[in-house]
């Protein structure tokens, strides 16, 4: 198997907690801490998992994840309901709906020094709706059937904010941002890749340059993929980036975006607000060598460009298959779940594109349709100002005729006057 890049060391956080440190549970009754050691050690190899979820051991970054929170579940269930043991719960079915309660009316705080309300309340209950499924199962592999009081609590969260750009704004960005940072943005924006765990995963062997349409392919390799692996046309960034990989001299075998997600987020959070006013910025502080810092909340993330990128694609894509295919989702609430995803193909074209930040052969044509346009109109101006002229003319010409004719007229009618009347009309005697 390839190398696989880890942003979040989760791994060897994971098992630095558990095997050095012996898995530490602050604050937890023995009997929950051996329980909880029970479950993660189950879901490290994919052991009695619930029917209802994907088969196979969890992943060290879901791992750390249900370690926080089972550890926030046992702080609680201990102080809100007075147990020492969570399975106790099933004896005080009604006063656990009543924690939920508290816990989504933000009446019970987190374990963090700020001791601000607990957030992500859906997240918490999935997690424990989880782990009650697995006391489930080990409890029915020894005969004893327990009861499930958790299939009806709901789990879900309201859908989280993000922040959305535009390709207009991403532009305006880039033409702010350093060199590394304009070609992260227009990378994450095309792509629409999972950040930092897809992103930092991406070798330049990866990448695959079609000389005739001049863009890159990129493989998103299985093993590092939260879904599944895809291959995907690169149709904004490509130029850019082939320039970025040639000039920082990067090779076949070497990732091309390193730098720690941490970083990434603040600098994107200071930079968006500069020049696009998104986030809150917090007061400032000064620090003890004099200098001045702040923090910015819900400020732009590399998360929110996968979001801005979905939002971009979406109406460009024929199908929803191809869309699903290019994000690398298996269901979504906007898209239909979908099954057959063996065998897909990026179907994007470059006639598919309305928008481009480099000068593409679209643009090219566009702008010689327009000075052919611009030709034209030309040429339309003097023949409509020719006929205007000849128009003018004839119009002249029309009123000389008219003033002829009453010339002739009047010359006409003098003479027949002259005629009707006697000679001595016309002698003085």
């Amino acid at each position: 198997m390839e190398e696989r890049y880890d942003p979040h060391k989760s791994e060897k956080k994971y098992k630095e907690w558990r095997h050095d440190k012996g898995a530490p549970f602050k604050g937890v009754s023995s009997k929950n801490r051996e329980l909880l050691i029970q479950y993660l050690d189950d879901m490290e190899i994919g052991t009695n998992t619930s029917i209802v979820t994907k088969r196979g051991p969890r992943s060290y970054i879901r791992l750390r994840n249900l370690k926080s929170k089972v550890h926030t579940w046992a702080i609680i269930i201990q102080e809100e309901m007075n147990l020492d043991f969570m399975p106790d719960i099933i004896h005080k079915e009604r006063e656990f709906l009543y924690l939920i309660k508290k816990l989504r009316d933000e009446q019970i705080n987190s374990r963090t020094k700020s001791k601000a309300p607990l957030k992500g309340i859906g997240s918490l209950i999935k997690v424990f709706k989880a782990f009650w499924h697995w006391y489930q199962q080990v409890q029915r592999k020894q005969g004893i059937q327990i009861e499930d009081i958790v299939q009806d609590i709901d789990g879900h969260d309201p859908k989280p904010k993000f922040n959305y750009i535009t390709i207009e704004q991403l532009n305006q960005l880039c033409s702010e941002a350093s060199y590394e940072y304009r070609v992260l943005m227009m990378f994450l924006f095309d792509s629409g890749i999972r950040a930092p765990t897809e992103l930092m995963n991406v070798k330049v062997s990866d990448l695959d340059w079609n000389e005739e349409k001049k863009h890159y392919t990129l493989t998103i390799r299985d093993e590092t993929s939260k879904t599944f692996g895809r291959r995907i046309k690169l149709l904004l960034c490509s130029q850019l980036l082939k320039e970025y990989i040639k000039n920082k001299q990067i090779k076949s075998n070497e990732f091309i975006f390193t730098t720690e997600p941490h970083s990434v987020n603040k600098y994107l959070k200071k930079l968006a607000h500069k020049i696009l006013k998104i986030g809150e910025c917090n007061e400032k502080k000064k620090l003890s060598s004099g200098a001045y810092y702040y923090s910015l909340k819900n400020g732009l993330t590399m998360y929110d460009f996968r979001h801005s990128s979905a939002c971009y694609w979406i109406i460009r894509y024929k199908s929803e298959s191809a869309l699903k295919y290019r994000f690398g989702w298996v269901r979504s609430s906007m898209i239909h779940y979908y099954t057959e995803l063996l065998g897909m193909r990026d179907t994007i074209e470059e006639d598919d594109l309305y928008v481009d930040i480099s000068k593409t052969q679209l643009e090219n044509e566009i702008n010689k349709k327009g000075s052919e346009i611009n030709l034209l109109q030309e040429q339309l101006a003097t023949e409509e100002k020719k006929a205007r002229e000849r128009d003018q003319k004839l119009i002249e010409q029309e009123e000389k005729l008219n003033q002829m004719m009453e010339m002739i007229e009047a010359i006409q009618l003098e003479k027949k006057m002259k005629a009707d009347k006697p000679f001595s009309t016309y002698i003085e005697l």
